[in-house]
């Protein structure tokens, strides 16, 4: 109760700065700090943020930090500030079903990156070590295929996640998940999220896609998943795979293999992240006390 009531003062303060007429606003706004970058209070500020996007999301991968590009601070009271950042990201190989800290992601290779930038306000009650994210817009491109192939002509060619030939390679994928997996009903290719092409010694196909739990079950074959219905969110599981697929075609598949897989729990279906106060989780522990000691 007391740090929900910590974070309430916070927001009220904010409020009625926002709405108290005066003839003098200089007496009563509150003074906009602009931090620099390098800082404890920055880098503590910029981490958290990042780690509350990442688990607000609910597709793509996770941001990993490249640069902390502004920061500005507008300081309330007892140690409660508000932040305003923008954030440089690169993509990492982590599905966010996966909750990966993005400290624990690898960045994609140079021939898959995708880079960009994120804007956020967040107010942090430091002495409470709670926070509460307002908002947030992040803007990603991918590099572009000519570039990679004047870098990298070898390195596979990411292609349009929602072409024909990369739905059915995922669908041949997920039809070994499904007589390999020891759930009792089907899964459906839910997305494509990613498709990359390359010649090895033949034709390679890496797919990237999620999956949603089906009605029917598994005790009795199905000729078309396809035409299988959804589970209700609420009691379906859902998972992320990486595959990859070789051979000389799509009919004739020498090598087939779902070789990541990643779960969202059932508990944060239809969870929103930042709508309410958190804690701080414990790796930014260190960071808090460097920049409020």
């Amino acid at each position: 109760m007391v740090l929900l009531i910590s974070l309430l003062v916070g927001i009220q303060v904010v409020s009625a700065w926002a709405g108290y007429p005066s003839s003098n606003p200089e007496l009563l706004q509150p003074p906009i700090l602009s931090l620099a970058c390098n800082s404890s209070m920055a880098e503590a500020a910029a981490d958290l943020t990042l780690q509350k996007i990442n688990t607000d999301r609910r597709e793509g991968y996770v941001f990993s930090l490249q640069r902390i590009f502004g920061v500005s601070e507008i300081p309330l009271i007892n140690n409660i500030s508000n932040f305003f950042l923008t954030l440089d990201v690169l993509e990492t190989e982590c599905h966010v079903w996966s909750r990966k800290p993005y400290q624990n992601c690898s960045i994609r290779p140079q021939h898959e990156t995708v880079y960009g930038q994120c804007k956020a306000s967040v107010l942090i009650d430091w002495r409470r070590k709670i926070s509460h994210l307002y908002n947030y817009e992040c803007v990603l491109r991918p590099i572009a295929p000519a570039d990679i192939a004047r870098v990298c002509p070898d390195c596979p060619v990411p292609g349009d996640p929602t072409a024909v030939r990369f739905l059915k390679a995922a669908t041949k994928s997920l039809a070994k998940f499904n007589a390999e997996n020891n759930h009792l009903h089907y899964f459906r290719v839910l997305n494509v999220t990613k498709g990359r092409s390359q010649w090895v010694f033949g034709p390679q196909t890496v797919m990237e896609y999620t999956i949603r739990e089906t009605s029917c079950s598994k005790r009795a074959p199905v000729p078309d998943v396809s035409k299988c219905p959804f589970l209700p969110l609420e009691i379906a599981d859902l998972l992320a795979i990486l595959a990859h697929t070789v051979g000389a075609d799509m009919h004739h598949n020498r090598y087939l293999l779902p070789s990541t897989v990643y779960q969202l729990s059932r508990q944060e279906v239809g969870h929103r992240g930042f709508k309410g106060a958190d804690a701080f989780p414990e790796s930014l522990e260190l960071l808090a006390r460097r920049a409020h000691p």
